[in-house]
């Protein structure tokens, strides 16, 4: 070793630290504290440089290919990335308001999420009613753009538009907005986010088949390459797999297998493969395994520069734009607050892995449509300050790959590369994306993963807190607001006249005439309107914490919350572990404990325990006591109440089926499944 930063001391071998290290764990092997992660990559305790010492991009420079480091040489100092928060409100009016004022307090750039008539091609009138404005906002007409869009400059302000499927007609009213405003369409920044196979697995249907709506990208693409080359009109979402409850690996390689999909289809169109990939970029979740996800960025910059040189791209193409959305699937009602502190840490990771854009999602996102009224605008304010102050405060920007160098982020990063790579290479041997989802391979994997999480979060392996540990028993729910339909407007009485030659410069001179959303759909797809993409088993979204909540949402709605007698034996040491713990473990259920002080007999607790009423009775005390006290304790609870539950803190295998047979219902321990132990109560509570 040369040059050592302490040359006073001796350098400490990899043997060196693992015996310091099993010293603190009092001669426990340093394997014990090997994790396994969803990704299947055991997690060691300890990297050194040797663990990085045959990894092939070391010496790679940010702005290189395959751009592990960035696709710019200077990082955020030439660009930060931009502050481009969702602002899913119902109407163009809302919508302006509130993009006003956050565009004034930090924000930098437009994300519209339109709502889902808008993304399938349809105004309002053609929708069901219940559906306009519903998770996001009604566009049909070039005046919606101009009322959401006012105030706004499009030169300096990039545009991002979930557009679905159907990006084509609604580019078209974008676009004539913008030039009715003066914009010049070559200043125009952004995405529209287009992304038909992603569409098709997260609802499982397209209102067109798959080659006409990369036949419509392929018009678009060529359009706004002629017209508004800075804006991209297609995003590889990464949200349908993640939100379904996906690993990092199956995100990066299913985002890679859509994104080469995609590239054959516009081939197929006569798309040119630079054209194609200069069009792309990517959508990832952000979640909560903070080293994982900044792995996950570096590596999918590395696998998708790649994939586009296989494809003959030149270096523009191979350059990858990335958004980052924080998750949605950790996301809890429970104890909303701390879902700042998830977002903060997501915002971190992904600033950290280099994202181009991010959205930081409030803390209240799941309880319905923001509202300025209320405490929603206070949420929007801080998920955005998350962003203002990563970037101004921690000076983020100032920096560039500044997880390069370390050890396990470089190695985690190669792990992931090459596990997603070979997960990728699954796919293409499945036939491709488009045959994996239809025979349900991909749903299968995402599922088993899906059923893993489930299973951890149950027994509490893994945690999601103030949900399934650290419950907050005095905190009340607020259920997911029901959507409040918006007014229906009249339908459109003019009929603009067809144009003879469908292309992007058409349907905006038909937008320009007053055409809407509904009509530019009908002239688009007016030879295939009755034909749609072929059915396909979606991937739910889904929420981790949705189980548990269902169990809280249940004992808040109660006529009065279940109660449990905790039956604690002996002095204050004797029992006080075991008593947090139950009292901890049916906080999650919502139940009302009662926690007494220790009983020094069987007789007295016995009495205590029925004066109370409580339908359940938690024993807690120590395996030394419990042969003495348990036997005798169940059998009078159960004699004097044969339908009150008995349940014993502690699993003592030795004596488990003698208690059982004295009366005790269930064991709470380490491992126990939380969630099922809290639904059985509540169901016979509630009998």
């Amino acid at each position: 070793m040369t040059d050592p930063l302490f040359p006073e001391f001796s350098p400490a071998s990899r043997a060196d630290w693992q015996a310091a290290a099993e010293t603190s764990l009092k001669g426990k092997p340093l394997a014990k504290l090997t994790s396994q992660t969803y990704e299947g990559i055991a997690i060691r305790p300890i990297y050194d440089a040797d663990d990085i010492a045959d990894l092939p991009l070391l010496d790679n420079l940010p702005g290189q290919f395959p751009f592990l480091r960035g696709t710019k040489a200077q990082g955020y100092l030439a660009q930060p990335w931009l502050i481009a928060q969702e602002l899913a409100y119902g109407t163009p009016q809302q919508l302006n308001q509130a993009l006003l004022a956050d565009l004034a307090r930090g924000q930098t750039a437009v994300n519209l999420i339109p709502d889902r008539p808008t993304r399938l091609g349809l105004d309002p009138q053609q929708a069901d009613p219940n559906s306009v404005g519903r998770g996001g906002v009604s566009l049909h007409t070039v005046g919606d753009f101009a009322t959401t869009l006012a105030g706004v400059n499009l030169t300096q302000t990039p545009i991002f538009i979930r557009c679905g499927a159907g990006a084509l007609p609604l580019a078209a009213l974008l676009l004539a907005h913008a030039q009715q405003s003066g914009v010049n369409l070559a200043e125009l920044r952004g995405c529209l986010e287009a992304d038909p196979l992603g569409e098709w697995v997260r609802r499982g249907t397209l209102p067109l088949p798959l080659d006409k709506a990369f036949a419509e990208l392929a018009l678009l693409v060529q359009g706004l390459r002629e017209l508004a080359p800075q804006l991209r009109p297609i995003a590889i979402h990464g949200y349908p797999y993640a939100n379904g409850g996906a690993h990092a690996v199956q995100e990066l390689a299913f985002v890679l297998a859509t994104a080469v999909a995609s590239m054959r289809a516009l081939q197929e169109q006569n798309t040119p493969p630079d054209d194609a990939a200069q069009a792309m970029q990517a959508a990832f979740s952000i979640g909560g395994d903070f080293f994982m996800e900044i792995a996950k960025l570096r590596a999918a910059r590395l696998l998708w520069a790649q994939v586009m040189a296989a494809f003959g791209v030149g270096e523009s193409g191979q350059k990858l734009t990335l958004h980052g959305r924080t998750l949605r699937y950790n996301k809890t009602l429970t104890d909303a607050y701390v879902n700042m502190l998830r977002v903060t840490t997501e915002a971190f990771a992904a600033a950290l892995g280099g994202v181009d854009s991010l959205h930081t999602a409030p803390f209240d996102e799941e309880q319905g449509q923001p509202d300025e009224l209320s405490r929603r605008e206070f949420s929007r304010r801080i998920a955005r300050n998350v962003q203002v102050i990563l970037q101004e405060e921690a000076n983020l920007t100032r920096l560039i790959d500044p997880a390069g160098g370390s050890w396990y982020v470089e190695w985690l990063t190669d792990q992931l590369a090459q596990r997603a790579w070979a997960l990728f290479q699954e796919v293409e041997r499945q036939g491709g994306m488009v045959a994996a989802l239809q025979t349900g391979w991909v749903q299968a994997q995402v599922a088993k993963t899906a059923a893993a999480r489930a299973q951890n979060l149950a027994t509490r392996k893994d945690v999601l807190v103030g949900t399934n540990l650290y419950a907050n028993p005095d905190d009340l729910l607020t259920p997911p607001a029901p959507h409040a339909p918006l007014p229906i407007p009249p339908s459109s009485s003019s009929v603009p006249p067809s144009p003879s030659i469908i292309s992007l410069a058409s349907l905006i001179n038909a937008a320009q005439q007053g055409a809407t959303l509904g009509q530019l759909t009908a002239v688009l797809r007016a030879d295939y309107a009755d034909l749609t993409a072929p059915a396909i088993t979606p991937i739910p979204w889904q929420r981790a914490a949705e189980p548990f909540e269902q169990l809280r949402l249940a004992a808040d709605a109660a006529p009065q919350r279940p109660r449990i007698f905790l039956a604690n034996m002996g002095p204050l040491r004797q029992h006080k572990a075991r008593a947090d713990f139950a009292q901890g473990f049916f906080a999650v259920g919502g139940f009302e404990i009662v926690y007494p002080q220790g009983f020094a007999d069987v007789e007295t607790a016995v009495a205590a325990a029925l004066a109370d009423g409580a339908t359940a009775v938690v024993i807690c005390s120590s395996d030394e006591t419990y042969p003495e006290i348990v036997p005798p304790l169940a059998r009078a609870l159960k004699a004097a109440n044969p339908v009150i539950s008995v349940i014993l803190a502690g699993y003592p295998k030795a004596h488990v089926e003698a208690f059982r047979a004295a009366g005790v219902d269930q064991f709470i321990y380490l491992g126990a499944d939380c969630l099922a132990l809290n639904q059985w109560l509540q169901a016979k509570c509630a009998a």
